[in-house]
Order: C-alpha cells, then structure tokens, then sequence
C-alpha cells in the first residue's frame, strides 16, 4: 500500500514549514521531491519518517495511521539523511549488524544487502577508511536492513564524483521497482535520471505534482551527449528526427529532436556506427525546468 496525505500543516513557532499539502503515492516508484530552500522538503521528510510529531493534518503509511501508529510505520521506513552520520571506527559488517540490533531483527539479511549496495569487497573495511560513494552506499545500506516497504533519501548524491553518481542511481532505480522511494534534491537532473514523478514545493505548499513523462514538452527532446572524439554537426544531422545539432564545449553536443520517440537509442546506434564512445548521455526534459522557474520565482 501507499502513502496518503491530507491537509498537512506544520509551523515553526510564526513560520509556516508546510501549508494544507495533500498527495497520495502508490506503493512503488522515485518520487522526486524539488523546491528551493526553505520551500519545506526536509520538513516533509520527517514527519513521514515519525521524527516531527507537532504537525496537523491526516497521513496514512500503509495500513496505518501516522499520528497513531508510529512505530508500526517505523519498522516499514527506511532513511537516508543528507549527512548519512556513520561510525568511522567501526567495521562495515560490524555496523549494518548494529543497525540491526537497533532494529531488534533476529535474522537481518546482511549478506544480501551488502550484495545489493555493491559492498561486497568492503565488508570488512573500517568505515573511515571508505570512498564518499561508499558511505553514501552504506547509508543505503542500514537503511535496507530491516527490508522496509518505504525508502527516504536526503540528497543521497551530494558530493560524488560523476562515477560514483552513475552507480548510485542505478542502485535507486532499481530499488524503486519493488519499493516507493521519496528522493529529495535541488539538482534537476538527478530527477530526471532517476524519478517516475515529480513533486515541486514552493513556501510550503505543493505547487506541482506530476509524472515525468507528462512534463515533456510535445514533440520535442533534447539529448546532451559527449563523445571521445570530436564529431562534425553534419554527420550527427543524419540521425533520424533530428532538428539541430549544437557544439556546446570540446567533444559534447546539444542535439534537437522533432518526435515524442525516446532518441536515445538512435544516438547509441549511431556512436556504435562510427566507432565512437558515449562518454555521458543525458535527456533534458525542458518542461520540467521550465515549469521549476516558473513556480518557484519570488
């Protein structure tokens, strides 16, 4: 089951965090969750996750009732914070079995999440001694041990290396197949790369909710590509549908596409053509910028 909010109200003392927000999620997807700071993201985030207990309104987690049943919602939560605080002494393995302790489980699938957040080699690593992308995948870790329905990410890609961004947006997709992942962020293009839906807040309250797909302008697609060599704009011209081809810097492209057809493999077959390699590929979904700066302007 899903995730069913109606009329949330939070203040601050005078200020207000989150006025009248009402959204209902089904059980699985990314949701992406995008404001400008201060727009109430965070605020959001932790009433769901049962650590703001001072708010108004009605939201149900499942089969239960936040204000009622917190600890029942609890055990079914799993989240990340933008901090993700570990213990640098501590061994890999040694603190995904703490976390689990915590979690008073008799049997925690240890292995398989390590498996799954791709920790296998660094299971018996001390903390402190791992990459930012590998905390940032042990974060994900502790928070997938007690197999939870609902997972809650706090700028989970904050400070990674283009490398280290790539995997664990993979990592994110794929859990939101089984899972109703909330992915909070102020970067567009980790929404698009990632979410099913969007959610944008501004002073508030909830000034968008929409699927990705719907925000795509019609009939037109930008792709940013970069090759390993450089490409003359009159052969990438020959790629079907294609509009105009821009140079943006060195050996990267800016290519234009007249259809409602997903490009990307065009662009693929075409470097696989000519013997070239995609160094990084990113479809812009301009109705999403656009529809971002127009909500959120002062």
């Amino acid at each position: 089951m899903g995730i069913n909010i109606r009329h949330l109200y939070k203040n601050y003392g005078k200020t207000v965090a989150l006025k009248n927000i009402s959204l209902t999620f089904e059980k699985n997807g990314v949701i992406g969750l995008l404001g400008p700071n201060g727009a109430g993201k965070t605020t959001l985030m932790k009433i769901l996750t049962g650590y703001l207990n001072q708010w108004k309104g009605e939201v149900s987690i499942g089969a239960f009732d936040l204000r009622e049943e917190v600890k029942q919602i609890q055990q079914k939560m799993g989240y990340l914070p933008e901090n993700n605080p570990l213990y640098p002494e501590m061994y890999v393995k040694e603190y995904l079995k703490f976390v689990g302790d915590l979690y008073g489980l008799k049997k925690p699938l240890f292995e398989e999440v390590i498996e799954k957040t791709g920790l296998k080699e660094q299971k018996n690593k001390k903390i402190g001694t791992l990459s930012k992308g590998y905390k940032q995948r042990l974060g994900l870790a502790a928070a997938l041990v007690h197999e939870p329905q609902y997972l809650i990410l706090d700028e989970p890609t904050t400070g990674l290396d283009p490398n280290q961004i790539v995997e664990i947006r993979k990592l994110i997709r794929s859990l939101g197949k089984e899972k109703l992942v909330f992915l909070s962020t102020h970067i567009l293009q980790e929404v698009e790369a990632m979410c099913d839906r969007v959610v944008i807040l501004n002073k508030g309250t909830v000034v968008l909710n929409q699927t990705l797909k719907a925000l795509n302008t019609k009939n037109r697609q930008v792709i940013s590509v970069s090759f390993d060599y450089r490409v003359e704009n009159v052969a990438l011209q020959k790629i079907p549908n294609i509009k105009t081809v821009v140079n943006t810097f060195d050996f990267e492209y800016e290519l234009t596409f007249q259809t409602q057809l997903d490009m990307r493999p065009a662009v693929f077959d075409f470097a696989h053509n000519n013997g070239l390699k995609i160094l990084s590929l990113q479809q812009k979904n301009e109705g999403l910028e656009k529809q971002f700066n127009a909500l959120t302007k002062s």
